[in-house]
């Protein structure tokens, strides 16, 4: 008998292109990063909130958005707001290093305990602004975001390698859509791919 997690995986892997996203999405288990009174939800193909009155996005959507990165094995990769800590293992799996920045220390510090205890040494867990990108660490191959906002930070286009991907919603609290951007020749061009519903990026 097929079980809840099996189906939900087959569900967002017949949308999916990228075998390595597929491998990814199989071998982490969501379950892992949910609050215990939400468990019972891991596998539905749902946002779910993780206290602090944030939520960790549907499993689908969390899949799409790596795949429009584009990963390959020696990436190194920025996440904005790490939340729960699913996005970045699900990344942590497909690049070579992942910095991840949480602006809420509760769940920050909850996220990197989460991912040292599933063995994930490639990932780099830090509370700050995360619009304000790491400079130690850049140039980055790949830049995601999983909060709105207004606009691309500039810092985080600035961090952006030459070639390099970033993904990110924009719009206010009721309209928003997941836009992608590749730098070419040190500007960004972006394309609007998905109409989303994210909290907001806080900008100090």
């Amino acid at each position: 008998m097929e079980t809840a997690r099996q189906k939900l995986n087959e569900y967002i892997k017949s949308q999916l292109t990228d075998h390595r996203v597929e491998i990814a999405i199989e071998k982490v288990d969501r379950k892992e990063f949910i609050p215990s009174d939400q468990k019972d939800y891991a596998y539905m193909d749902v946002p779910l909130p993780i206290g602090c009155s944030q939520t960790i996005s549907q499993p689908s959507l969390v899949a799409w958005m790596t795949e429009q990165l584009e990963l390959k094995e020696n990436d190194t990769i920025l996440e904005v707001g790490t939340g729960s800590g699913y996005q970045a293992a699900l990344l942590a799996e497909l690049a070579k290093e992942v910095v991840t920045i949480e602006r809420i220390p509760e769940l920050s510090q909850r996220a990197e305990r989460i991912l040292t205890k599933l063995g994930y040494t490639n990932v780099t867990a830090m509370t700050g602004d995360g619009s304000k990108g790491y400079p130690a660490k850049a140039p980055y191959d790949a830049v995601i975001v999983t909060a709105a906002g207004q606009n691309i930070p500039q810092l985080l286009i600035d961090q952006l390698a030459e070639g390099g991907r970033l993904i990110i919603p924009i719009g206010g609290p009721i309209a928003q859509e997941i836009i992608k951007g590749i730098k070419r020749e040190g500007k960004l061009t972006t394309q609007r791919l998905l109409p989303v519903r994210f909290v907001p990026l806080i900008e100090e």
